[in-house]
């Protein structure tokens, strides 16, 4: 076994690394420019919902207030009429990116924590670099990737979206592990 506490600077040069390459990715028009369409008709679509004044939050539409109306002829007519929809509702006004970039950084950190714990439990000091980059990169994907399946699952999102997520975590895995083995004690 490794201390845990032997592992503080790979654990923040690879959050730092994969903080710098998610910017690029996401910054660039590389594969994720094309993830979220515009409505045809935005404006109206706009114009029918501010009215509504909904508050930030996640919605669902139509949404069954009990599982008896679920099995209702009229719900199941809504359901059928369309739209269906799950809708994310944000804030007003511009977008500022520092707060979620700074709780992007502590998922980063908390990701090296975890990936650094099981590497620390399974690998002694010295171990050589494929072998560290095997397990840091195969626990690291997970924790970047395998959980967002959950989205595609069980709320239609796109799975072209979940597979371009699972390439950024693929490559967030790839920089987290050869940092792992790069730094890891000898």
């Amino acid at each position: 076994m490794t201390a845990l506490s032997a592992l503080w600077l790979p654990i923040l040069v690879s959050a730092v690394a994969v903080f710098v390459v998610s910017s690029i990715i996401h910054m660039t028009p590389l594969w994720h420019k094309t993830d979220y369409p515009r409505f045809a008709n935005e404006d109206r679509v706009l114009d029918a919902l501010r009215p509504i004044g909904l508050p930030p939050g996640d919605y669902m539409m139509p949404r069954p207030a009990s599982s008896a109306e679920m099995r209702s002829p009229e719900f199941k007519e809504k359901m059928k009429q369309g739209p269906v929809a799950l809708l994310t509702v944000m804030p007003n006004g511009p977008i500022s990116m520092g707060r979620p970039l700074a709780q992007w950084f502590v998922f980063l950190i908390v990701v090296g924590i975890f990936v650094a714990y099981i590497a620390s439990r399974t690998l002694p000091a010295g171990t050589p670099y494929m072998r560290v980059f095997q397990i840091v990169g195969a626990t690291a994907f997970i924790a970047y990737s395998l959980a967002l399946c959950e989205l595609s699952i069980w709320y239609r999102r796109s799975w072209s979206l979940t597979l371009k997520a699972w390439l950024d975590g693929l490559i967030y895995a790839l920089l987290t592990a050869g940092t792992f083995g790069w730094l890891w004690p000898r």
